[in-house]
């Protein structure tokens, strides 16, 4: 069984999860009128873990108050007293309906669980969405409440309602019948933040199911604040004790979570898979991208697991060194143009492109913040408490998606992708970087 935490306080500032580029603001000293979007935030981070210099350095995915230099991001007062509408994701903008099976559990029993030793098995809860024959049925839900719960709590909110994000309305429908021949249907598995859950990544699964890819999002257990599991545990961030978060703390995320990819991919291609769908996804067209800590695993997941045929590193300080032997797999960095442009703040992404010996592009996107990435600067505009004047949430979301699936579509599916080749005039936010000479137009 599960070590289950009830509660947990927020670590210190010397515990590292503060962001590295300066010190940072402890929770309790928010002024009270911003503790919202303090919560919210802190559920996908307005830093990532971008803080480090090199790839060897100590670096952090942890929430922040503080927009990027140049931003006009803000955070606004208090919501009003006056009821709060429901938050809900972009729709998708592929032609399938979407289906999700949001809760499937599965326990790795040989290994134990790195975080909590004497829990004896690797327990994973993992979110699966795929194109359905139906858009009729009832809407999946966006967390628990209970998850909303402690993703409030752990920002000191008390001005929201606490099931407020459980709430949030979503598209694809639960359970649906998926859509698709045997072996079919490529499949991408997408990898959360340091602290996030696998929800934060919801628009961007749905936009990819609707596009006809499966999508495996996992929850990397004992690292995010919440994640609830069928029997009724939920538990929380043990990773987030750890006192002193090194290279050596970032190796072990890294490992644990190539493992818990290279585990899920068995889970998802054995003869009798837990999820009926299985049998459409094909075992040779497989993927992963990740946000924040997600996308600097999608490199160690990579050197573990060939089935891995490409990457994605969205906005992660690239704490997994990329071998001199190099990675001929095709790989993409995506990210803020105020922080990770070439021989700008991050030079972690510089290290690893020296080494990435196949298809690889660097694409930035001004105005963006770390969580425009994910979910929740969408949803904290809509409740009323963040803005980024800059990228509107909305717009940041297109893009993320875009650029994504035109990866995806061009490595599993092999379909030319003009958008990566050149600077859309339909994106032009987003700018190719040439790492030689350290510009991105």
């Amino acid at each position: 069984m599960g070590h289950a935490i009830e509660r947990e306080t927020m670590p210190s500032p010397a515990s590292g999860r503060g962001a590295g580029a300066g010190r940072p603001i402890p929770l309790r000293r928010i002024r009270r009128g911003a503790t919202a979007v303090a919560a919210l935030l802190a559920f996908v981070a307005a830093t990532s873990c971008a803080s480090a210099s090199t790839a060897n350095s100590a670096v952090s995915d942890t929430p922040s108050r503080n927009p990027s230099p140049g931003s006009s991001s803000s955070v606004l007062p208090d919501p009003s007293p006056t009821p709060i509408g429901t938050p809900y994701l972009p729709k998708p903008t592929g032609s399938q309906p979407a289906g999700t099976t949001t809760s499937l559990y599965l326990k790795d029993t040989s290994r134990a669980d790195p975080w909590v030793p004497s829990v004896k098995a690797r327990e994973l809860m993992v979110s699966l969405w795929y194109p359905a024959k139906s858009r009729t049925g009832k809407r999946a839900p966006y967390m628990t409440p209970k998850e909303s719960e402690l993703t409030l709590k752990d920002g000191e909110i008390t001005n929201l309602p606490f099931d407020l994000l459980s709430k949030t309305r979503t598209n694809a429908i639960s359970d649906a019948k998926p859509a698709g021949r045997r072996h079919g249907l490529p499949l991408v598995v997408l990898s959360p933040g340091f602290t996030k859950p696998r929800s934060s990544l919801t628009a961007l699964a749905e936009d990819l199911a609707s596009r006809g890819y499966v999508v495996a999002v996992i929850g990397h257990t004992y690292e995010n604040i919440a994640t609830s599991f069928p029997d009724g545990r939920v538990t929380t961030c043990v990773a987030c004790e750890v006192q002193q978060k090194d290279q050596a703390f970032w190796d072990k995320v890294g490992a644990t979570r190539a493992a818990d990819v290279s585990f899920v991919l068995d889970e998802l291609t054995r003869a009798h898979p837990e999820w009926k769908g299985a049998k459409l996804i094909n075992p040779s067209r497989i993927a992963m991208a990740g946000h924040s800590a997600g996308g600097a695993s999608a490199v160690q997941a990579m050197l573990k697991d060939r089935r891995v045929r490409a990457g994605i590193n969205i906005d992660g300080t690239a704490f997994v060194p990329v071998p001199e032997s190099g990675l001929s797999r095709p790989f993409l960095f995506l990210g803020t143009q105020a922080t990770h442009s070439p021989g700008g703040k991050d030079a972690s992404w510089e290290q690893a492109w020296q080494n990435l010996t196949g298809w690889k592009r660097w694409l930035v996107v001004a105005g963006a913040e770390h969580a425009s990435f994910t979910d929740i600067s969408v949803l904290a505009e809509q409740i009323g408490i963040y803005r980024n004047t800059d990228l509107p949430p909305v717009r940041s979301v297109e893009i993320t998606r875009a650029y994504v699936a035109a990866f995806f579509d061009l490595h599993l599916r092999g379909k030319p992708q003009p958008l990566l080749q050149e600077r859309s005039t339909r994106y032009p936010e987003v700018k190719l970087c040439d790492v030689e000479q350290k510009t991105c137009a």
